[in-house]
């Protein structure tokens, strides 16, 4: 499945959104999902009619495991990761199905880890803090997203606000 990343640059303010490229939309799957139960009982409609009534159950069974799998698919299809350093902070905000995690570190002490062997992650690492960034970014292009990242922390650090990063207190959301 191919991936994709967002990067927007404000006055003061880095973004990256990383997300799936899902090919359809939860309504468009859901579009799909419904003209195949469709399609599938008409089938079972017209055996049905002519004598082979054990057809109906296995459709319901099958027309159940399409439900599911919609359901599956749905859930984590919007799923991404927010990286933003602005104002002193760099926020990292994850959406993995229904839950949401932010993470807050002062940029100034944030190193990025990439080494780019094999399946490696990349960490943003502050202290005794690690966060694990990039599932949504292929294995070739972490090394890009790590350079970026690092590049611009090191111009924030070299920046006006690295006197303000200092006095600012870390957090961590859950």
């Amino acid at each position: 499945m191919l991936y994709r990343w967002i990067r927007t640059t404000h006055a003061r303010r880095q973004e990256w959104l990383l997300k799936r490229n899902c090919a359809l939309s939860p309504s468009q799957l859901g579009m799909a999902f419904g003209l195949l139960g469709v399609v599938s009982l008409v089938i079972a409609g017209v055996l049905a009619a002519h004598g082979a009534w054990l057809v109906l159950p296995f459709t319901l069974i099958e027309l159940s495991a399409l439900a599911i799998a919609f359901v599956v698919y749905g859930r984590h299809a919007a799923d991404f990761e927010r990286i933003v350093v602005d104002s002193g902070r760099l926020l990292v905000e994850r959406c993995d199905g229904q839950r949401v995690e932010r993470s807050e570190l002062r940029p100034a002490w944030v190193r990025v880890e990439y080494d780019g062997l094999g399946r490696e992650p990349i960490r943003l690492v502050a202290g005794n803090d690690r966060i694990v960034v990039g599932k949504f970014v292929p294995d070739d292009g972490k090394r890009q997203l790590a350079n970026e990242l690092r590049a611009t922390l090191a111009d924030w650090r070299q920046g006006e606000g690295a006197a303000a990063w200092s006095s600012r207190q870390l957090t961590t959301e859950t």
